[in-house]
Parts: C-alpha cells; structure tokens; sequence
C-alpha cells in the first residue's frame, strides 16, 4: 500500500452553476481520491490568458491520498468528463477543471503529468486559494513559500473572494 499523501489541487468552473460544478466535483474528489480536509472559499477571476469567456469560479482542496500520482490524475479526468468537461482547444470555457497543483513535496515530470503544476507561480487565482489553504507550503522548485510566490506575482487579474 502506498504512503498517504497531503495534496492540493484546484477546481474551477466558467459555465452553468459554477458553484454546483464545484460542490459536484470536491464531493466525487472525496469518494474516489481521498479525505478533503480542508477546502478555501470560493474565489472568482477572469479567464486567464487573454480569452473572452466568463470568469471563473476557483476553489483549493487538500486531499489525502493513498493514491500514485498517476492514478489520481487518472481519476480526477474522469470526474471533469463525468461533470461534463470537454476537452476541445486549450483554454476553453469549461464546467469543471480540477488540477493537481502539488503533491506532497514531490516533483514529477512525465509525458502525462508534471507536478507541481507548472503555470501555479504566475497565477494568482491559484495562488491565493492554496494561501488560504497553506501560505507557508514551499513549493519544490523554487523552494519558496506559497505568499512569497505570491507576493511577487505579475499576474495583473484580480481574485475576489465570494461570499
């Protein structure tokens, strides 16, 4: 049996009911991944990259796993097709997306997979849910504190937190 595992990942939604998407997946996330323990609020923030669409809704979850890597990741696609996710071109809207931004402290680099994730350092919608989550995680790379990355973001999209 493998080791049990803290991971984070990060939901988003920018189409329907965002925040039933959401609650949808961080319930399947719970039953087929591992124990949620602890999930940050809701935060909106325009689509990221320059696309026209609808903001998104965003949410950071820690799980623990007794998962690899690449079954989580395995499992959590079939939650995004199960919640009506299509993957057509990059950066499409999209009910649900759900990404593994690190787990645990390890760093893999495979075809499918690359962990952490490689974009989380310049995304504060990202950023400040997993802050909220844990601000003093360092990231294995860079070796540096999750506020710290943060506080040096040039990611010029505004992140609210919701109600």
């Amino acid at each position: 049996m493998n080791k049990a595992e803290h991971i984070y990942l990060l939901t988003g939604s920018n189409i329907g009911n965002k925040r039933e998407h959401l609650n949808k997946a961080k319930l399947l996330i719970g039953e087929r991944i591992g124990r949620v323990q602890r999930s940050s609020g809701f935060y909106l923030t325009q689509a990221w990259g320059g696309v026209e669409q609808e903001d998104f809704i965003n949410q950071a979850l820690e799980v623990r796993t007794y998962h690899s890597p690449e079954l989580t990741l395995r499992l959590l696609m079939e939650i995004e097709r199960e919640l009506g996710r299509e993957r057509s071109t990059p950066n499409a809207p999209r009910t649900i997306d759900i990404d593994i931004l690190f787990f645990g402290h390890k760093k893999i680099r495979t075809k499918e997979l690359v962990v952490p994730h490689p974009k989380f350092h310049e995304r504060n919608f990202a950023m400040l849910p997993m802050m909220e989550l844990n601000g003093d995680f360092i990231h294995p790379v860079f070796q540096m504190a999750v506020d710290e990355l943060y506080f040096e973001s040039k990611d010029p999209l505004d992140v609210t937190l919701l109600d």
